[in-house]
């Protein structure tokens, strides 16, 4: 008996030992399996992983590149145009006060990358909405120009209201009840023709090397869409957008001209933003303007002006928009993070903008603000009834700030397009001004401020 529980134990212990050589390399090979391995192994190749990762049409949300000014670059010496004043007039109608919720989270972008440690300083936003009139600073020069159309460009009311961002984020927020009335995406879309009441612009991108925007599209747009708006670039002064000289510029501008002019006459051509309406803005500007008169014998044909009306500070390697390609900082605007939502400052760029186009000779175009808005993050300063605050009061300047050096056939006004900066940005510390929420499709409460402004007029 004792030997034969001997054997039981034996032939148990056998039974297991086998298990135990069945199992334990299945255990090591699943340990291998689950244990990292080095790219370049001996005898390993390293399968590369993959992400997704969805394109924006904007370069904001780059760093900045430490700009080093060559020994080639010109130096321009910037005069400032002469200070406006501005007169307030009463309100013809009253119009509701909006309110947003102090409590709105942000939701989960344009050109700044902003040192978190540098904003100390809370942002002072008038509260003040008056209408504006304001007084010309400067008279505009006889300048011999092709004509735009037979007839002025004149918008409609709410034509004038624009937004820009994702074709998919303009879908959630007109369906949500946004009234936009002009929709940018950077880019030429053949499938955006006016549709859901929305007038769509063109952007042609360049670069150093000329035009980077697809000529296949471009082709297709001119045969399928006549008279559309075509805007040349967008911040070709700005390194991390089309980033090219202002000499380069003029030239693509004329080739890229006359190329959509010679298939579509009615085509309104439009010239590309700078980043903001400064000083050294203008300079560069100036220098398009004098490198196209030289070389092509005329005054540079221009539509329709643009551009973006931000205040960010001009310094290399900073926060900000740096210094235009192929310039120095002669004249830049060393802006504070406080004062990025700056009304006077905002309107006192623009009114100066005007001033020099009549300087000139473009006081007979009109103007677009293509893009601007608060990119700040809240804890900068900015918190949503700042930004709501900032808004309605910019589209009451947009609306009624007129002077002899404003366009005539729309009563002088200054400015005839506004575009709001954006529809949805989900980076953290850029969705500042989001209108629509990025997940559910819904307006946000600064959304539902842009439609009870223009629903209410």
């Amino acid at each position: 008996m004792k030997l034969q529980k001997q054997l039981s134990w034996l032939f148990a212990g056998l039974i297991l030992l086998g298990i135990g050589l069945v199992i334990f390399p299945l255990f090591q090979e699943q340990r291998q399996a689950k244990a990292p391995v080095a790219a370049g192994a001996p005898g390993v190749t390293a399968v590369p992983r993959t992400t997704s990762a969805t394109a924006t049409p904007e370069a904001w949300l780059l760093p900045f590149p430490t700009q080093t000014p060559t020994t080639t670059q010109r130096l321009i010496t910037v005069t400032p145009l002469p200070t406006a004043t501005t007169t307030p007039m009463p309100t013809a109608t009253a119009r509701a006060t909006m309110t947003l919720a102090a409590t709105m989270s942000p939701p989960e972008t344009s050109t700044v990358m902003v040192t978190r440690a540098t904003a100390t300083a809370t942002a002072v936003i008038p509260t003040a909405t008056p209408t504006t009139t304001v007084a010309p600073t400067a008279t505009a020069t006889a300048v011999a120009l092709p004509p735009t159309t037979t007839n002025p460009i004149v918008p409609g009311f709410r034509e004038r209201f624009g937004v820009a961002g994702g074709n998919g984020h303009l879908i959630n927020a007109v369906n949500a009840g946004l009234p936009a009335g002009l929709f940018v995406n950077w880019r030429v879309d053949p499938t955006q023709p006016i549709w859901y009441g929305v007038r769509f612009w063109h952007t042609v991108r360049v670069h150093q090397a000329g035009v980077r925007s697809n000529w296949a599209d471009i082709d297709r747009v001119l045969a399928e869409q006549p008279g559309a708006v075509w805007v040349i670039g967008n911040e070709p002064d700005v390194y991390v957008q089309d980033g090219v000289d202002p000499q380069t510029y003029a030239r693509i501008y004329h080739e890229t001209y006359t190329y959509i002019k010679a298939r579509d006459p009615n085509a309104l051509v439009a010239i590309g933003s700078v980043a903001q309406p400064t000083p050294l803005r203008r300079a560069y500007l100036d220098i398009v303007l004098d490198t196209y008169q030289a070389n092509y014998g005329a005054p540079m044909p221009i539509d329709i002006w643009t551009v973006h009306a931000f205040v960010f500070r001009e310094e290399a390697g900073s926060w900000g928009v740096g210094i235009p390609p192929g310039m120095g900082g002669a004249g830049a605007k060393l802006y504070e993070v406080s004062e990025h939502g700056n009304l006077e400052i905002f309107k006192q760029n623009l009114i100066d903008f005007r001033a020099w186009m009549a300087q000139r000779g473009y006081a007979d175009r009109p103007l677009a603000v293509t893009e601007y808005g608060i990119v700040m993050p809240h804890d900068y300063g900015y918190p949503p009834e700042a930004v709501a605050a900032f808004m309605t009061q910019t589209f009451d300047f947009f609306l009624n700030a007129a002077n002899s050096t404003g366009y005539a056939a729309d009563g002088g006004r200054l400015v005839q397009w506004w575009v709001w900066f954006s529809l949805y940005e989900e980076q953290e510390g850029y969705g500042t001004g989001n209108l629509v929420d990025g997940q559910g499709g819904q307006l946000t409460p600064l959304g539902q401020v842009f439609a009870d402004y223009v629903n209410g007029r």
